[in-house]
């Protein structure tokens, strides 16, 4: 039976798998994120704490 022959068939699977692979990051490397994150601000406030009037 041919198909138990491993040599050929996983020559085509390591070789697609690799093809893809670098198809794939190529692709996501070239992605510009639009929304550039921002610096967040040092000067943060302390939230207000909150008024429990069961306490």
């Amino acid at each position: 039976m041919p198909q138990l022959n491993p040599g050929p068939w996983f020559a085509i699977f390591l070789v697609s798998w690799v093809v893809f692979l670098l198809i794939l990051t190529l692709k996501i490397s070239n992605f510009n994120n639009l929304n550039e994150p921002t610096s967040q601000n040092k000067n943060m406030e302390k939230p207000e704490s909150w008024s429990w009037p069961w306490i």
